[in-house]
């Protein structure tokens, strides 16, 4: 319950009154992909992983979760599917995804140069039904 209040919140405050005007399964969809980001962040935040920002975005695309692991800069990719009946979320993140992660995330440190000193890594938080796997560095440098 606590995700879903979460959500109506970031909603009504990014200032998304245009979801009102989206037809009710893309609706569903934007819903359940912010939950899914509110689950993965407490999960990190458990493993000890602190907030950077949420939801970055720029031409290139969006981050979903920025954190930060000790000198590491983490950003984090969630992927949800109700089913491994096409390859699950993980196989859902190819190369065109890859590289518009790494240039989000270039800009990112462009527009954030204290941050352009640490390490950087890219995660996925994967979420098929009801089992999740976190996946450390997936882009390989």
């Amino acid at each position: 319950m606590t995700a879903v209040f979460i959500v109506q919140n970031e909603i009504r405050d990014g200032g998304l009154s245009m979801i009102k005007r989206m037809p009710t399964d893309r609706k569903q969809a934007v819903v359940r992909g912010a939950v899914a980001e509110s689950r993965a962040l407490a999960y990190l935040q458990q493993q000890g992983l602190a907030l950077v920002e949420r939801n970055y975005a720029c031409r290139w695309g969006e981050i979903d979760l920025i954190m930060r692991e000790a000198a590491t800069l983490v950003f984090v990719e969630v992927r949800q599917r109700s089913s491994q009946r096409y390859g699950g979320a993980a196989a859902s993140v190819g190369a065109v995804k890859q590289a518009r992660l790494w240039r989000t995330a270039e800009h990112y440190l462009q527009q954030h140069a204290a941050s352009a000193v640490l390490a950087c890594r890219f995660d996925l938080f994967a979420i098929d039904g009801e089992q999740v796997e976190w996946i450390r560095d997936i882009i390989g440098h």
